[in-house]
């Protein structure tokens, strides 16, 4: 999963028209240019770190990086045998070995090799933390790298060699790992997107040999025993913040690619610029030449960009307007499907919301009916609330966990139960969400005015579109608004919301017996059993009163009929699932 949210503030001035295919010296086609919308702002080139993990960040590493596999549109997991092989040694105990191809490179030519295999297993195992995961005076021990995804699947592993190839490293696991195929992440998380020789050197450790050396050496974390580990302390610092920037760094080194497609130039809070990867060989081939990204919030400002032919790929904020404006427009391909994502309002576990009766009350007052009868049901007359935390309306396991989890007793606004649990208090609550997403102001200012009503005081703590995202879990709210959305493959991304401690586990909820579950989950592979503890799960959840899923989002994409190539993806990278077959019309 990654936080979904439109992130882009209003755009700047574009080509004028799409970039045709040109004849080349040697009488071949050129790719030529295509123009794509997002309304999200660029904000880091680690995508995944708490505070690089926004959608924007993710595509743009989708496009930028290789990895193992991928997932099609049918939501399959596609292997890259052109990138490496994942080689399975033994399955009780499981041990698999992952080798990349001699010939995969960084765009600086240094290879992709065993040492950036050793340090994304570093960053995505949790292995040397020993943080105890508490609140204030209590807490000791450090958590190194603020990895957004969940540590638990490769937790289970230990410390791995790098093999005699340099290329390879074998990971043996303590039990069954449900998602072992996307233990290095799926291709939508960047794949293999840290370069370990960079990460050495602007940590000041020096070389990728003295990187290997510190996650060879350094002391697995130890819960009773915290000690500190220099090495590991400073490349977990320059990991977690030093590739966030809303502009094109003049450090090459900082955006280096090992994908089609590299970064060129970046117009803060306006646009970005990829350029064809020219030593790209180990992956589908991409059709184009160049990709320019701009950033378009509202959808009118996208309909017109693509009606004014300034853009040629649109993927608006869907409405029932929307698609009735773009399917009047001549010469463009309007596809809509469900998106595997979904809008939520979370209440922190600390400050004024670490009363439960306080949680229950704001719960009480969420207009989510109105909600969906506002922002969704005039695009799918059959929307509803989401009633489920962890389940979407078209899973199978949805009506069953939606009928047993407690989600009715918030059917209905009830603002006199809400009175009654705050009993004359007058609590002050600062929600933040994205100011620039007209779905997010929208759910903004219904919530604050029935919450007004029970007696509530809401203080507006909408941030601007490209700093919401690390903002989340800092402590400067007591709710949020925003969106999650599924890569849709494995079970992963439920531990790495809400197990205690995780990565994006924002707002402080902590379950012992939803954590033993969680453990139990990553280490299943029947899917019916899988949906049986996430039911248990959800209901947890529920009863922890965490705050409240609001509805299913609908998905849309436009493109006109100078580009071909585009389908309709419903998971986190949307069109750019296969960006590599964008190509221009002749």
């Amino acid at each position: 999963m990654a936080a979904a949210a439109a992130l882009a503030l209003s755009a700047c001035a574009a080509n004028t028209g799409t970039e045709t295919p040109s004849e080349t010296p040697e009488g071949e086609a050129s790719g030529g240019s295509i123009r794509v919308v997002e309304v999200n702002a660029f904000s880091s080139f680690n995508s995944n770190s708490s505070t690089g993990n926004v959608d924007i960040n993710g595509k743009i590493a989708y496009a930028t990086h290789s990895g193992f596999v991928y997932l099609n549109n049918d939501l399959e997991i596609v292997e890259n045998e052109d990138f490496g092989t994942m080689e399975v040694l033994s399955e009780d105990p499981l041990s698999v070995r992952y080798t990349v191809n001699e010939g995969v490179n960084w765009s600086d030519g240094e290879p992709v090799d065993g040492g950036d295999l050793l340090l994304t297993w570093a960053y995505s195992s949790g292995f040397f933390d020993d943080s105890n995961n508490e609140e204030g005076d209590a807490a000791t021990g450090t958590t190194y790298f603020d990895y957004a995804g969940d540590t638990s699947g490769l937790g289970l592993t230990e410390r791995p060699e790098i093999g005699e190839d340099g290329r390879s490293i074998t990971l043996n696991y303590s039990e069954p790992y449900a998602d072992y195929q996307i233990a290095f992440g799926l291709l939508s998380d960047g794949g293999i997107a840290t370069p370990a020789h960079v990460l050495a050197e602007k940590a000041g450790i020096g070389d990728e040999d003295a990187l290997i050396e510190a996650i060879q050496s350094a002391p697995e974390g130890d819960l009773e025993n915290p000690t500190e580990r220099p090495d590991i302390q400073a490349l977990a610092d320059f990991w977690n913040t030093g590739f966030d920037t809303k502009s094109l760094p003049s450090d090459q080194s900082l955006y280096l690619s090992n994908g089609p497609f590299i970064a060129s130039a970046v117009t803060p809070e306006q646009s970005m610029t990829l350029v064809r990867n020219e030593d790209y060989t180990w992956g589908p081939t991409p059709q184009a030449d160049e990709v320019i990204v701009r950033y378009i919030g509202e959808a009118p400002g996208q309909i017109q960009a693509l009606q004014n032919g300034e853009v040629d790929i649109i993927a608006p904020q869907a409405s029932a307007d929307t698609v009735e404006q773009l399917e009047g427009l001549e010469g463009i391909t309007v596809q809509r499907g469900n998106q595997l994502s979904y809008d939520h309002l979370d209440l922190n576990y600390s400050g004024v919301f670490e009363d439960e009766n306080v949680r229950e009350a704001f719960m009480k007052v969420i207009p989510r009916e109105q909600l969906v009868d506002t922002i969704i049901r005039k695009l799918n007359p059959e929307a509803e609330p989401l009633d489920s935390q962890l389940f979407l309306q078209d899973a199978a396991a949805y009506e069953e966990s939606a009928s047993n989890n407690g989600s009715d007793a918030y059917a209905e606004v009830d603002i006199e139960g809400a009175r009654e649990l705050l009993d004359g208090a007058t609590p002050e609550v600062r929600i933040m969400y994205n100011r620039d997403n007209p779905n997010r102001l929208n759910s903004y200012t219904l919530i604050a005015e029935s919450a007004r009503e029970a007696g509530f005081n809401v203080v507006d703590g909408g941030l601007g579109a490209s700093d919401w995202g690390a903002a989340l879990g800092g402590g400067t709210y007591d709710a949020a608004i925003y969106g999650w959305i599924q890569t849709g493959a494995g079970v992963s991304g439920v531990p790495q919301i809400f197990k205690t401690g995780s990565g994006s586990n924002f707002n402080g909820f902590s379950s012992p017996e939803a954590d033993e579950l969680m453990d139990e989950l990553i280490v299943t592979t029947d899917p019916d059993e899988q949906n049986a503890l996430q039911v248990q799960i959800d209901k947890l959840i529920w009863d922890s009163k965490y705050g409240l899923p609001l509805f299913q989002v609908p998905g849309i994409e436009a493109y006109s009929d100078a580009v071909t190539g585009i389908e309709y993806m419903p998971n986190q990278t949307g069109v750019w699932w296969n960006v590599w077959d964008w190509e221009v019309v002749q």
